[in-house]
């Protein structure tokens, strides 16, 4: 850990070499981190600087999980065995195989990967089967295919492929999918341009489609909420390798999701146990700042915890758990002292020990003091399906990450503990001439009733 006046920065959260800058007997280092932090070191004397540069550069590029600085990190406050088993794997499979016993009488949510067809179009009985057994005589379900048509074709090339609609003819597949990477780094260049104009602004915003990004999975998770509520019908989630905008979409469309310390229990590996399979070692090796144009690397979890904001900010008291929460994710997927979030899936974990040697974050967040800051002061049960509007004039930039380094958010802060401190002594809400709770007036003057409706 690199201690600089002020900040305690992980060596982990800096994604490619230092870039320093010598002058006269002096020299910059500047840090573009994982968080979307820009630091600038200004170290006296050449030599220095350039071994301050390569400590950095050595210690960031640790390749071996084992030596990742989780595996050295000892909070008094915390044991090691803490939060790893709070919702074990096999209770999950347990729950899995709950709701496949149901089947038959409510609509049930599959997720899987992409089926083997190939370029010869190649037929697997047993998943028909398998398919078939999900759906009674006359019933008909929907296959949503997160990627594009294009992409879909192209992936029959290598194995790859879709159902074919004569082996699935009670199954309607729908296609949704575009590229992630490249919309993130075009915005964060955007966002750190604080010189441009306000049309050159928008026309940059526009032009990264992270937004589009954004509408696309709220729409893509309202269509498969929509098939099983209004439709009654089964839906089979699935991608490539079903780990990545597969879990995007059923975290999002799922009921149940809004109670910490587990908030998203099919993408967020609950308890510290990867068990949807989402590669977020892989896929968050190293943000938006990075030279490096790795294939594999997309922010899919950002564009999650993105979509969770949104529904946040449309319905103010539905979410049980407040903003903090979601940005303390995004810093931990990228960058964490904690071992939650290491390797790909199960078997990369057992083989390190991540649960015998790293603490888990969900034991740090769950302890008393640590879980009031996160929690939603507004939150109040709400048992009715919440439907998001997706239309462009409702999704909006999130701020409080995009601009968490560049803007102040010293106001919005202090009115949060002045809400915070309102409802722990049980005053009456503050209303406005419309009736309406002014906290949600404040934040979203055209916010929808919490019903969604």
């Amino acid at each position: 850990m690199l201690a600089v006046p002020g900040i305690d920065l992980l060596f982990s959260s800096v994604p490619q070499s230092a870039e320093f800058r010598l002058a006269n007997s002096s020299g910059t280092i500047t840090l573009r981190c994982k968080d979307l932090k820009v630091l600038q070191l200004e170290i006296p004397g050449m030599e220095e600087c350039l071994n301050i540069a390569s400590s950095i550069e050595a210690l960031s590029s640790v390749d071996s999980v084992m030596m990742m600085y989780p595996f050295f990190y000892r909070p008094q406050s915390l044991k090691l065995e803490e939060g790893w088993h709070l919702f074990p794997l096999q209770q999950y499979f347990q729950q899995i195989a709950s709701q496949v016993s149901l089947e038959g009488r409510d609509p049930a949510m599959l997720r899987s990967s992409q089926p083997l067809t190939g370029p010869n179009r190649k037929r697997c009985r047993e998943d028909e089967m398998l398919l078939g057994t999900v759906l009674e005589e006359g019933e008909r379900g929907f296959i949503i295919d997160t990627r594009s048509a294009q992409a879909a074709k192209q992936a029959r090339m290598t194995g790859g492929g879709t159902e074919p609609k004569s082996s699935y003819p009670q199954w309607r597949r729908l296609h949704r999918g575009r590229p992630l990477q490249e919309s993130f780094i075009k915005l964060v260049d955007a966002c750190n341009d604080t010189a441009i104009n306000m049309d050159r602004w928008l026309n940059r915003l526009e032009s990264c489609r992270w937004l589009s990004h954004v509408k696309a999975a709220l729409s893509t998770a309202c269509l498969a909420a929509q098939c099983m509520d209004r439709e009654e019908a089964n839906v089979l989630v699935h991608g490539a390798e079903g780990t990545d905008t597969t879990l995007l979409v059923t975290a999002l469309a799922q009921p149940g999701c809004a109670t910490p310390p587990l908030p998203f229990t099919s993408m967020i590996p609950p308890g510290g146990s990867p068990q949807a399979g989402h590669p977020f070692h892989l896929r968050c090796a190293r943000s938006a700042y990075s030279h490096a144009r790795l294939k594999q690397e997309a922010p899919l979890f950002l564009l999650f915890l993105d979509c969770v904001w949104q529904l946040s900010r449309q319905f103010p008291f539905s979410l049980e758990f407040g903003e903090r929460l979601l940005l303390t994710l995004f810093d931990d997927a990228y960058a964490s002292a904690y071992g939650t979030f290491l390797c790909n899936n199960e078997k990369e974990r057992c083989l390190c020990k991540v649960k015998e040697n790293t603490h888990s974050l969900w034991a740090w967040l769950n302890q008393p003091g640590e879980r009031k800051k996160y929690l939603n002061p507004l939150y109040l049960p709400n048992a009715l399906v919440i439907w998001p509007s997706v239309e462009p004039q409702s999704i909006q930039l999130w701020q409080g990450l995009f601009f968490r380094w560049i803007r102040s958010s010293q106001y919005l802060d202090e009115a949060w503990a002045e809400i915070q401190r309102l409802v722990e002594g049980n005053e009456p809400p503050v209303k406005d001439s419309a009736g309406n709770r002014l906290s949600q007036s404040l934040s979203d003057p055209t916010a929808q009733p919490e019903n969604g409706r």
